[in-house]
């Protein structure tokens, strides 16, 4: 009786282990940092770049879409230029503790000259925000095929 009842716990403990168990040893996908939508992100000093995307048609031209958030106790003013450097810089200011979100209804459009990319590949832009060191990044070029982009192609 006594060894029936020690099987019984042994069994329990097994099986107990054995279903929670597998939660040590697979891979856990929760841990991987991903861009969930068509953009990319990045960090420029204290400002948090998220989902950076250009809407163009033909390529040579585009809307760039992104959201800006100003983490800063500072007014903040994120410079971005086409290319490996000598072009046009636009300006955009952020507020300290502000969001932008080029692309929508309130702001007015961004619109990037001399991307030389083709639509569905990438564009190279370069990203500064006052002293900090700035960022080059590979941002997808769409068209405006998608209901969300359809007003967003200059």
């Amino acid at each position: 009786m006594k060894a029936r009842l020690a099987a019984s716990a042994a069994l329990a403990i097994v099986l107990a282990l054995g279903a929670s168990g597998c939660a040590m040893l697979t891979y856990q996908a929760t841990t991987e940092k991903y861009e969930p939508s068509d953009g990319v992100s990045a960090d420029v000093g204290d400002l948090d770049l998220r989902n950076i995307l250009i809407v163009s048609e033909d390529g040579d031209e585009g809307t760039l879409v992104m959201t800006v958030v100003n983490t800063g106790a500072d007014d903040a003013t994120l410079g971005v230029q086409v290319g490996e450097g000598g072009g046009d810089v636009t300006e955009i200011e952020v507020e300290a503790g502000q969001t932008v979100v080029l692309g929508s209804e309130d702001e007015e459009k961004v619109v990037l000259e001399g991307l030389d990319a083709e639509v569905g590949g990438l564009a190279l832009l370069f990203f500064q925000a006052g002293d900090a060191e700035g960022l080059e990044k590979q941002v997808p070029v769409l068209d405006s095929r998608l209901p969300e982009y359809a007003d967003l192609a200059p």
